[in-house]
């Protein structure tokens, strides 16, 4: 029996294989070794878009470094942060390396599916897993755990163009919850003992080391402004979600954070109340508005955990967008003011 293996960014090999060798099963996405200190990860976009949605590949980078999604575990039903899945989470904690493969042809002279190695990952430690709505295989629309992924820190990645999220086929909605419970953030791990390969052409991965502790709280304290504007909402006896809107020809989906449906009005949450925070918000409610259905004198808002500055609040005016920030005793500028004020 095989006992080493050239673990290295872009080899190519089986599940078959990586079992032989770290005793690991082969028919899951998600495959934890125990006794190798390890978990496997097989990523195939094309099972995704067989039922419509296009969640698993590599995302855009944004201002952290590279980011790869991947669908987690469960084929039917509300996708449980544990389980495989929660040997993801969980991975750090006990000191295991989570390691990637994206599907990548079948196998010479067999069906079984070719895996490339794209490289040793973590969990994004700001923010481990996003909640979307997808098909499972009984078609039936579930919440799924979509997974961010990062490169570990001194890992290179073996990206192709290939890996890239797909476009979604067609333009929808579906309704969903407001995200308010976010799980907790997760430790990098130490450096792994992995071969690692590098390339000029993918040199960025190290900046998942340097995302900084104040992001985390920063996300938390948005996650828990929404929940308590939520029960403010439910005991007015409003009723309130959200959404998540695929746009065809482009990948992943849109999700504002929170829709008043008794008042119509659509809001953006964010947990600073700088000027650069409420200008992204401002774009998002631009964009996010023209998806709303029946968006006829549909009215957005900014949600804050405080007062913005004067001019930041002249800004919100004139560009038609309303202010709602939490005060002592609930909410500064709700409900909103009718237009014919």
């Amino acid at each position: 029996m095989t006992t080493s293996f050239d673990l290295s960014p872009g080899v190519l090999t089986s599940r078959e294989e990586i079992a032989a060798i770290y005793g690991c099963g082969t028919f899951q996405g998600i495959e934890p070794a125990d006794d190798a200190g390890k978990v496997f990860v097989y990523s195939d976009p094309s099972a995704g878009e067989e039922y419509g949605y296009t969640f698993d590949g590599r995302a855009e980078d944004d201002e952290f470094g590279p980011l790869y999604l991947y669908t987690g575990a469960g084929a039917n039903g509300p996708q449980k942060p544990s389980g495989r899945n929660g040997s993801l989470l969980t991975a750090a904690e006990k000191n295991r390396e989570i390691h990637l493969f994206v599907a990548d042809g079948k196998m010479p002279d067999s069906a079984a599916m070719r895996q490339r190695y794209i490289g040793q990952m973590v969990v994004d430690p700001v923010k481990a897993y996003d909640v979307r709505r997808g098909p499972g295989k009984d078609k039936v629309m579930r919440d799924a755990l979509v997974f961010r992924f990062r490169p570990a820190p001194g890992t290179t990645p073996a990206w192709t163009e290939a890996d890239w999220q797909q476009p979604a086929t067609a333009s929808g909605y579906e309704i969903t919850n407001p995200v308010t419970e976010l799980p907790e953030p997760v430790e990098l791990p130490a450096q792994s003992g992995a071969k690692v390969k590098k390339t000029e052409q993918h040199n960025t991965a190290e900046t998942v080391a340097d995302i900084p502790a104040g992001k985390r709280k920063v996300l938390r304290r948005e996650g828990e402004l929404v929940k308590a504007f939520v029960a403010h909402l439910t005991a007015a006896g409003h009723k309130s979600h959200s959404f998540q809107f695929t746009i065809e020809g482009e990948p992943g989906a849109l999700t504002p954070d929170l829709y008043d449906a008794t008042d119509h009005v659509l809001f953006e949450a964010k947990g600073l109340t700088s000027r650069a925070n409420v200008r992204m918000a401002i774009g998002q409610l631009a964009d996010y508005r023209r998806h709303v259905p029946g968006n006829e004198g549909l009215r957005v808002a900014v949600l804050l955990p405080s007062a913005p500055t004067t001019d930041v609040q002249a800004l919100l005016a004139e560009q038609g967008v309303a202010l709602v920030y939490r005060t002592a005793n609930g909410f500064a500028g709700w409900p909103l003011a009718s237009e014919e004020a």
